[in-house]
């Protein structure tokens, strides 16, 4: 009876998310208000309606250029479909080991191209260097080996740190000449637009197209939105028939409005901007305040919305058995915690006394 009544009278754990990814936090407002205009009346479906125009004019103005751009579901299918657009199945597409295109999309790369091989390449950071790029490049070129066709780079990375546009641009300047064309993962480019354009006056035109990048898919539902995400061909002659394939990849949305819709909202007054640097600045807030205490390294450097980070195992597990939820990484005392544009002060400052509660 003792135990039951215990039982009973014990609080349950509250389950924290604030920190586990950008994923876990809602819809902005921004995204919310687009939406509730959007639902007004009877528009044309599949994309042909005022929405979906305005948000692709948009992007082609924060991007300056004229580019094709085309809304999916979420990011998985942007990644495979814009690398299945540039690959034949024998093909091979070279990309960091950490890639999240080859860590975590099941294959659908190589489903979406017909068996294009991801070639995985090292690097610090997350990052790929122009000699490993050239060397993977170079080191065959006989039939017997899946021929190089795209360069698929992170932005920012899976380590949350951030290329700058001159690193793109070498990196391209190896790709382009030996006939690959170059992917952009932009799933975070928001928050790596942010981080730049805060640091040295970088345009998203500069980390993309000027520096070499063909297509991008470009985050929309990390940076504040429900479930759009745009794919945005630079070399518009890649585009060639994309729409076939959104479409029997179930990526074509009939009330496509509700995807569109949501960029108008957070392209027209720049809010997509000021809620990755919101991310960024309570990374760094999140970041300084646990390494000011003891027994506590940073795994990687600050440079965008992620901050991984090194616990003492005991912490971590009685973060865990006290509700807060963050990843690991096996074999290894570094975690990651991440920040949105749902991230508070108050969050960051609760966070950071439960670790400094239970470091003893």
């Amino acid at each position: 009876m003792d135990i039951i009544a215990t039982m009973k009278s014990a609080a349950p754990i509250r389950h924290r998310y604030e920190f586990a990814s950008d994923n876990t936090a809602g819809l902005c407002p921004e995204a919310w208000q687009a939406l509730t205009e959007a639902n007004q009346g009877y528009l044309p479906s599949y994309g042909d309606d005022p929405w979906t125009q305005q948000a692709a004019d948009l992007i082609r103005e924060l991007f300056e250029t004229e580019c094709d751009v085309y809304f999916v579901f979420n990011g998985t299918s942007a990644n495979s479909l814009a690398l299945a657009s540039l690959c034949q199945s024998y093909h091979s597409v070279l990309c960091h080991e950490l890639a999240h295109i080859e860590r975590d999309e099941c294959g659908a790369p190589e489903f979406f191209s017909n068996g294009t091989k991801l070639i995985t390449l090292p690097g610090p950071l997350a990052k790929l260097t122009p000699a490993t790029v050239e060397s993977a490049i170079t080191a065959r070129n006989d039939l017997h080996f899946p021929k190089p066709r795209v360069l698929s780079l992170t932005q920012s990375t899976e380590n949350g740190t951030v290329y700058r546009a001159t690193e793109i641009a070498e990196l391209c300047a190896i790709a382009k000449p030996r006939g690959l064309a170059v992917h952009m993962d932009g799933a975070r480019f928001a928050n790596a637009a942010a981080a730049l354009a805060d640091s040295d006056l970088t345009k998203p035109a500069d980390i993309t197209w000027r520096a070499g990048v063909d297509v991008l898919s470009l985050g929309g539902t990390k940076n504040g939105m429900a479930i759009s995400e745009a794919v945005v061909f630079f070399n518009r002659s890649l585009a060639k028939e994309f729409e076939y394939r959104c479409k029997q990849a179930g990526q074509l949305a009939s009330k496509m409005r509700f995807l569109s819709s949501q960029w108008v909202g957070m392209l027209r007054e720049r809010a997509w901007l000021n809620h990755a640097r919101h991310a960024n600045q309570l990374a760094r807030r999140l970041g300084d305040a646990l390494t000011a205490l003891p027994g506590i390294q940073l795994a990687a450097p600050i440079e965008a919305n992620a901050v991984f980070v090194h616990f003492p195992a005991h912490v971590a597990e009685k973060l865990f058995a006290e509700g807060w939820h963050f990843y690991g990484f096996v074999g290894s005392s570094g975690y990651r915690l991440m920040c949105s544009w749902a991230t508070t002060d108050a969050e960051v400052d609760e966070f950071v006394a439960t670790v400094k509660r239970n470091l003893s």
